[in-house]
């Protein structure tokens, strides 16, 4: 009976890591929002890494999160390195890509809760008198992730923070500048 056990155990363990080897490779996690200011407007709050914690949803997940910058306050080269709870980890940008009010692009590596390194990418499309802007991750999913993935999608996990985020940015940019 033992036999048939582990014999049973193993054949499950191979079923499980086929399944897992058969799940795509790559993904990527996109939400868009409308904001009623000028491209230029909103392009300066995610070009320049400074003003990320007015907006960014994790930094509300973790008010006593450490961050540090590096590089430049803004454009290719800005760095910006956190460390926090377990709701946000530990981590750093780098702004890798700025076309002023159009788009901005990030190499994110996250070092907590899992080793991670993604493409983040915002755009910012003109849309009558406001902003269409659009945030985008996308990245390698290795073995480990790829079993995470069958119970909770990157889409999911991301998905939601990437909505609050547009929400805080879009309150942020709307906001009338104090005289």
């Amino acid at each position: 009976m033992w036999k048939n056990f582990k014999l049973g155990l193993v054949i499950a363990l191979a079923g499980f890591a086929l399944l897992v080897a058969t799940q795509p490779s790559q993904f990527s996690v996109s939400r868009s929002a409308s904001i009623a200011a000028p491209p230029a407007k909103v392009f300066a709050l995610v070009n320049d890494m400074h003003e990320w914690n007015r907006w960014s949803p994790w930094a509300k997940l973790d008010p006593d999160m450490k961050t540090a910058f590096d590089g430049p306050a803004a454009g290719v080269g800005a760095v910006e390195t956190w460390g926090g709870n377990s709701r946000v980890g530990a981590g750093q940008m780098l702004v890798t890509k700025s076309v002023p009010g159009q788009e901005v692009g990030i190499k994110l590596v996250m070092v907590k809760p899992m080793p991670a390194s993604n493409d983040v990418d915002f755009t910012f499309s003109p849309d009558g008198k406001g902003t269409v802007v659009t945030w985008t991750m996308s990245g390698q999913k290795n073995f480990v992730a790829k079993a995470f993935g069958l119970f909770v999608s990157m889409d999911k996990m991301v998905g939601g923070e990437f909505e609050n985020g547009l929400a805080n940015l879009k309150a942020l940019a709307e906001t009338p500048a104090k005289m």
